[in-house]
């Protein structure tokens, strides 16, 4: 009887581990079914379904590797008026890299539209990257994206770079930041629809991979420990309409070590949130502020509104080495 009884727990565990799921998804089909029955919903949901296939037709272009691409802006007459805007407003902000980490099963044709806006604006360096389709774990992921970085960083001679990671791609560059010393060299990072706080619907695919973004995983907690000085600045973009993160709640990023700024949105979906209009305008805008708009008085912050940016700012930055 004795040797039945962990046999038990596991059972129950299992048990409870499905109830608990069942009543996620139950949740979440409530909300989805209110939310894309509005007319805001069902423009979202009309937009997640063109751009899904349009992201198809150019998904085998985006497994070429791109080849970066340094720029020097020593003339400004040559730039649109855009461009030219940025490159004499700050320098600095126009000239830090900017390296784009996409989803998993995804490739760098996620960017498309995103990458374009970011060089219509004014950066000089805008790059997509491709990590394997097999990645089987996120650390391993991040050593990758390690090197990149340092790929970019040498290219384009500039010491630091901001990285953008949609979905899965931004818990990749947050290990990398928070775990490997990587704030030393990534001045921003954004993240559009990552889970930070994992995605029920993980239970649903029971890959290594997938398992480490489950709510609670080993990885999930890891990244939730203590990270003091932490230089990089975070922006988080998520969406209350995000058919893929589960809750949508989870996108959030929330930890006291941490500088972020959060733009919420109710009515885009998770393939689409690279290419929402307020999305990159937001983005595109807080990197254009460069140095001169990371100085931040430490007060209380009210939830965040619908499309509202919100600041959270847990501490003092500490200085960039230089």
């Amino acid at each position: 009887m004795a040797t039945s009884l962990p046999g038990w727990g596991r059972l129950r565990a299992i048990a409870s581990g499905a109830v608990s799921l069942a009543g996620d998804l139950g949740q979440a089909a409530d909300y989805a079914l209110r939310t894309y029955t509005s007319p805001a919903g069902l423009k979202g949901l009309a937009v997640e379904w063109a751009w899904l296939t349009a992201h198809v037709a150019l998904y085998p272009v985006g497994l070429l590797e791109e080849t970066i691409r340094p720029r020097g802006h020593y003339r400004t007459d040559s730039l649109p008026p855009a461009q030219r805007s940025l490159v004499v407003a700050d320098p600095a902000a126009a000239g830090t890299p900017i390296l784009l980490v996409h989803g998993i099963l995804d490739n760098r044709s996620v960017f498309t539209v995103f990458a374009h806006a970011l060089r219509r604006r004014g950066f000089g360096v805008v790059h997509a990257i491709n990590y394997s389709l097999l990645t089987a774990d996120v650390r391993t992921a991040a050593h990758e994206l390690a090197g990149h970085v340092e790929r970019l960083r040498e290219a384009t001679g500039s010491d630091t770079v901001h990285v953008v990671g949609h979905s899965l791609g931004g818990v990749i560059a947050r290990y990398y930041v928070q775990r490997m010393g990587g704030d030393a060299c990534v001045d921003t990072l954004v993240t559009l629809g990552s889970p930070h706080g994992g995605s029920t619907l993980a239970h649903l695919m029971p890959t290594p991979l997938v398992r480490q973004l489950r709510p609670g995983s080993p990885l999930l907690a890891e990244l939730g420990e203590p990270a003091p000085g932490c230089r990089t600045r975070f922006l988080a973009v998520w969406s209350r309409m995000d058919e893929v993160i589960v809750p949508q709640r989870n996108s959030r990023l929330r930890h006291p070590d941490l500088d972020v700024e959060e733009l919420a949105l109710d009515d885009v979906g998770h393939l689409s949130l690279p290419i929402d209009p307020r999305a990159v305008h937001w983005v595109a805008s807080t990197l254009a502020r460069g140095e001169r708009g990371r100085v931040r008085e430490l007060r209380p912050h009210p939830e965040p509104r619908p499309e509202q940016p919100v600041t959270r700012a847990a501490g003092a930055r500490a200085p960039r080495l230089a």
